[in-house]
């Protein structure tokens, strides 16, 4: 231990040597002079106090580091579930069309909707076949393939359907086959999409055979048979018999 002689005569003491801490703020607030080496207790006081302002200090700037580690933490965490929100709905969107798109570019009865661009072309022509569960109509469209499939749009009821292709290079084509031979399942009636053709399936709700697509037609072919029948020359007859 040395002692050292303070201002005005007064003493103060140290033990051991001079260490940088001493020369921090809180030490140098301190009056030499109020450490006199004949007042040992009175100096282990004031150090004890400089002590805890020194802890109380630090505790202070330890809290004031997590405050602002905890404020960091959170505006990160912010900005990853704002950026996984984001990707979250572009994933969810791109789903969803890719699921609008089945195999074969199969899909369900579309709502038709009103024609916007180009001028509109009625479809005359088509061929129509049929399986057990459906009526096969096929439309020969060159390049409908090429179309996005949401141009392609078919509505059915139950004894009719409509077809609409929109804006096939620049013009609108549609077609509308009422009276159709038997019910149909609308929610079981469908369209696909294949190379230059529209193929429209009518499904049965009895697996009945068609002999004719429409009512209209059948009753054409029974009159223009009947009346046939009836023109004909009754040799004629005996000779096909």
């Amino acid at each position: 231990m040395w002692c050292a002689g303070g201002t005005g005569g007064s003493n103060w003491w140290h033990s051991g040597p001079l260490s940088s801490s001493m020369l921090s703020p809180v030490f140098a607030k301190w009056d030499p002079g109020a450490f006199p080496c004949s007042h040992s207790s009175h100096y282990s006081w004031q150090w004890r106090q400089a002590m805890a302002a020194a802890l109380e200090e630090l505790q202070k700037d330890l809290e004031e580091m997590k405050e602002l580690l905890g404020k960091r933490v959170f505006d990160v965490l912010t900005a990853e579930k704002s950026k996984l929100e984001t990707e979250i709905k572009h994933k969810t969107k791109q789903k969803g069309r890719e699921k609008g798109e089945t195999i074969d570019n199969e899909e369900p009865a579309a709502v038709v909707v009103p024609v916007s661009v180009g001028y509109t072309v009625k479809i005359n022509n088509y061929g129509w076949d049929r399986s057990d569960k459906y009526v096969k109509i096929y439309i020969t469209l060159k390049g409908v393939q090429q179309v996005p499939t949401e141009n392609v749009q078919v509505q059915f009821t139950e004894r009719s359907f409509e077809v609409l292709v929109k804006n096939l290079n620049g013009k609108n084509y549609s077609m509308m086959v009422n009276n159709l031979l038997k019910p149909i399942s609308v929610e079981g009636s469908l369209r696909k999409i294949k190379t230059a053709t529209v193929l429209v399936l009518c499904k049965k709700r009895q697996g009945q055979k068609w002999d004719y697509l429409t009512q209209v037609e059948k009753e054409c072919q029974e009159k223009e048979k009947s009346s046939f029948d009836n023109d004909m020359d009754p040799s004629e007859g005996l000779m096909n018999v």
